[in-house]
């Protein structure tokens, strides 16, 4: 499944549907992918407002961290240049790469609880001041 800026109305109810379908193929989890373009440099150029997100992010989709986000700077050719940050969360992981060069962040979140991906994508999307975003979706099963 791929979308760009959703309406909240449009979020709820693929976001249902997506959580709906996991649960009935009881996948394994869900994977989503979220491109988000023309963002804030200076947030993504900010360790702190990196785990900042995460934790709201957390907060946000209920799930549980797992040690502390890991955010760490790196890539000497100017096109990779950028934080990188892990999160390892009891039901998996969420991590990103914040792309200095384009100002552009990819997401990725992976959980074996159902969470909405739209909800994830609007949230950060509006977090990092992005102009539009991408979002694919896949069940793992």
């Amino acid at each position: 499944m791929q979308s760009s800026a959703v309406t909240k109305e449009q979020e709820g109810l693929r976001g249902l549907h997506v959580m709906n379908e996991a649960i009935a193929k009881n996948a394994w989890g869900i994977a989503s992918s979220i491109d988000i373009y023309n963002c804030t440099p200076e947030t993504i150029r900010d360790a702190e407002a990196i785990r900042r997100f995460v934790v709201e992010l957390c907060d946000l989709i209920e799930m549980k961290r797992f040690g502390d986000t890991q955010v760490v700077h790196f890539g000497e050719d100017e096109k990779v240049a950028g934080y990188s940050m892990v999160q390892l969360i009891e039901t998996s992981l969420i991590s990103a790469h914040f792309a200095n060069l384009t100002n552009a962040v990819y997401l990725d979140v992976f959980s074996c609880k159902p969470y909405l991906p739209e909800t994830v994508q609007a949230f950060a999307q509006n977090f990092f001041g992005g102009s539009h975003s991408t979002l694919n979706v896949s069940l793992r099963m």
